[in-house]
């Protein structure tokens, strides 16, 4: 499977399974709706959000996520003319350290040691693989508790 470079994050955080590119890509309003929710306030000029603003298509895309627009850890890569953390000895740093969301950071900790394992195209396809519904093979995103299609529980971080 053919996965796009766009969606190879520096941070370790594989865009594909992102809940913001999963709606955006399907276009679903009600999800996009939930985001709003989910985000509105709770970062830098996001209090006006609405769901126009949930869009992405990726961190090494040109249309990025508000949230995701200014990334310390993308500038950080780019200036060591990094693809990403994976190739960086100093990981875990302090970029890693300041990131307050569990499930990202349990995921980046995970993620970035498997990608420097198995490469980066091998890294997507795993994270594809992974983040999908036991039950049903429903595509899941990462932080998800609950199949949107069985409503069986995932532990899928």
């Amino acid at each position: 499977m053919k996965i796009s470079q766009k969606l190879a994050s520096p941070c370790g955080l594989y865009c594909g399974v992102c809940a913001i590119y999963i709606a955006h890509k399907n276009n679903n309003t009600k999800f996009k709706e939930k985001l709003v929710g989910v985000y509105k306030g709770g970062f830098q000029d996001s209090e006006d959000l609405t769901i126009d603003d949930i869009h992405c298509s990726g961190c090494q895309s040109d249309d990025r996520f508000m949230y995701c627009e200014h990334c310390e850890i993308r500038d950080c890569a780019e200036n060591k003319g990094y693809s990403g953390c994976h190739q960086c000895d100093d990981f875990p740093c302090q970029h890693i350290d300041k990131i307050s969301i569990g499930v990202g950071k349990k995921a980046i900790m995970r993620s970035v040691p498997y990608r420097r394992y198995v490469g980066t195209n091998n890294w997507m396809q795993g994270e594809e693989a992974r983040y999908v519904c036991p039950n049903c093979g429903n595509k899941a995103f990462r932080g998800a508790i609950k199949c949107n299609n069985c409503k069986g529980p995932l532990d899928l971080d």
